[in-house]
């Protein structure tokens, strides 16, 4: 111990940074170790949701993943084509100048792709603006009318008809058997502009964090489990997953929204 403090004070280096910097390496390891459990669990988590996960504060989550170049896994999405039907009316994007006020206010559509074993699934989900939560789910093995009008059909099935649904320009949503539904249950139809994917934004970011939570397709050997894990997957999101809108699972915020809808009524029969 002597000849150590001899050589702190022959480098002019202070006895405290040296002890510190083992003791906070050994911390900043075992918060290491936590952060990774919750990255294995939740593999589109940010620092932000691993915070929360954790119940710590944020900053020192950060520090600790910049550190150890711990990343929450990314995957890039090819950008969708999707063929216009050039003799359909127009369809203005409502969302430009309109924000959901409530549950079953405004929900938005869109399907992607999922190449499996050689083959290409399609799953399409119909989300609630207002409370993040997938109400309308459908998955085929084609791109057809029947994808989206089955998703819509489902959503509908339990819950009221919203007010706006907005989707891309893509020519599912202006065939007859899509708008059929909107005109039968009065919905009024939004659409981007063509291009402008960023315009249904709540869609490309679900999708782009559900591919990373769900991960490697082709290690399911049927297409039944494959079709399970999808449905499953989106129970995850709804009930499990911590959404950074609400720092809650979208079920969780809408329950909430529900209560304090239900005794706002209450009191004003009062």
């Amino acid at each position: 111990m002597e000849n150590k403090t001899k050589a702190l004070e022959y480098l002019n280096i202070p006895r405290s940074s040296f002890y510190y910097l083992p003791i906070l390496d050994s911390k900043d390891a075992a918060l290491k170790t936590k952060i990774e459990k919750v990255m294995l669990a939740h593999a589109s988590y940010g620092h932000k949701r691993i915070a929360w996960e954790l119940g710590l504060n944020k900053k020192p989550i950060l520090r600790v993943m910049k550190k150890f170049g711990l990343k929450p896994f990314r995957r890039r999405k090819r950008p969708k084509k999707s063929s216009q039907n050039k003799a359909a009316a127009p369809v203005p994007n409502l969302l430009a100048s309109l924000r959901a006020a409530c549950k079953n206010h405004i929900w938005a559509t869109d399907f992607t792709y999922i190449w499996w074993r050689g083959r290409f699934l399609y799953l399409c989900t119909v989300i609630d603006l207002f409370t993040r939560e997938v109400v309308g789910v459908s998955v085929k093995t084609n791109h057809s009318a029947l994808l989206v009008a089955e998703a819509l059909l489902n959503a509908l099935q339990n819950n009221p008809p919203p007010a706006v649904i907005h989707s891309d320009q893509g020519s599912e949503y202006k065939s007859k058997l899509f708008r059929s539904i909107l005109f039968d249950f009065k919905i009024q139809q939004s659409m981007s502009k063509k291009g402008s994917p960023w315009q249904n934004g709540f869609q490309e970011s679900f999708y782009g964090n559900w591919n990373v939570d769900v991960g490697d397709f082709n290690r399911f050997a049927s297409l039944g489990e494959l079709t399970a894990e999808i449905y499953k997957s989106i129970y995850y999101y709804n009930h499990l997953r911590i959404h950074t809108a609400f720092r809650c699972p979208p079920k969780q915020f809408a329950s909430r929204s529900e209560i304090k809808y239900n005794t706002n009524q209450e009191i004003l029969a009062v």
